[in-house]
C-alpha cells in the first residue's frame, strides 16, 4: 500500500459514509435511493479508485439498478444470536476476513426468510449483512450482493435493538467488477431461494 493509494481509499470511503448519511436523513425514501444511486455512480465513473476498468462499457452506460419498490423496506428487529458462530472467508491475497455472529434479521413476506447479520472482527469492527438471492448467477453477481458495510460507510440506520433493511439498496461488491478485488461473499446463512429483483443488477 502506497501513500497516494492509501489516501485515494481513504477518500473513497468518506465519500461513501457521506452519501450513506446523506439518505439517512432523506424524508423521503425513494428520494434517498435516487440519491444514493448518482451518488455512487458518479464515484464509478470518475473516482481514482473506481473498480471499473477504462474501457468498461458501464462507464458509458450507467450502473443498472432495479426501480425503487417501498414495499421492500422495513425497520426490523436484531434478534439475539443465540450460539456464538464465527466464520473466517477467504480474503485471497489479505488472508482471510473474520467474522462473528451479531444476530439475525427475518425478512417479511414475500421473503419470510432468515439471514445473519455479522460483526467485522477486524480493528475497528462494523456491522456485515451480504446476500446471495434467487437473482444471483442471471440478474445479479453470481457471489450475491451486498446490503451492510458499516466499517466502509454503507448503513442505512435504525435506533435501540432495530435497523432499517431496505433491500433496493443492494450492490455489487467490487469484485463483480474486477478480479483484482478479493470479497467476502455470502455465507450459507445468508443464502436465500426467493429472487430479489432490488438493487443493482446485472446488465
Amino acid at each position: 500500500m502506497d501513500s497516494r493509494t492509501a489516501l485515494q481509499l481513504s477518500a473513497w470511503r468518506r465519500e461513501v459514509a457521506q452519501l450513506y448519511a446523506q439518505v439517512r436523513v432523506s424524508a423521503d425514501a425513494a428520494e434517498g435511493h435516487a440519491r444514493w444511486r448518482a451518488g455512487r455512480e458518479s464515484l464509478f465513473l470518475h473516482h481514482s479508485q473506481s473498480p471499473l476498468a477504462a474501457g468498461d462499457p458501464l462507464r458509458r452506460h450507467g450502473i443498472p439498478v432495479w426501480p425503487y419498490d417501498p414495499a421492500l423496506r422495513w425497520t426490523l428487529p436484531l434478534e439475539p444470536a443465540g450460539a456464538p458462530q464465527q466464520l473466517a472467508i477467504d480474503s485471497g491475497a489479505d488472508g482471510s476476513t473474520s467474522l462473528s455472529l451479531a444476530g439475525w434479521i427475518t425478512l417479511p413476506d414475500p421473503f419470510d426468510a432468515r439471514v445473519a447479520v455479522w460483526w467485522l472482527d477486524q480493528y475497528a469492527g462494523g456491522l456485515f449483512l451480504p446476500l446471495r438471492d434467487g437473482t444471483a448467477g442471471s440478474t445479479s453477481y453470481g457471489g450475491g450482493r451486498y446490503l451492510l458495510d458499516t466499517a466502509k460507510g454503507a448503513d442505512l440506520g435504525g435506533a435501540g435493538q432495530e435497523m432499517v433493511v431496505d433491500l433496493n439498496f443492494l450492490y455489487h461488491p467490487s469484485c463483480r467488477y474486477d478480479d483484482r478485488w478479493v470479497c467476502p461473499l455470502a455465507p450459507a446463512q445468508n443464502i436465500i431461494e426467493q429472487s430479489v429483483e432490488a438493487g443493482e443488477r446485472m446488465p
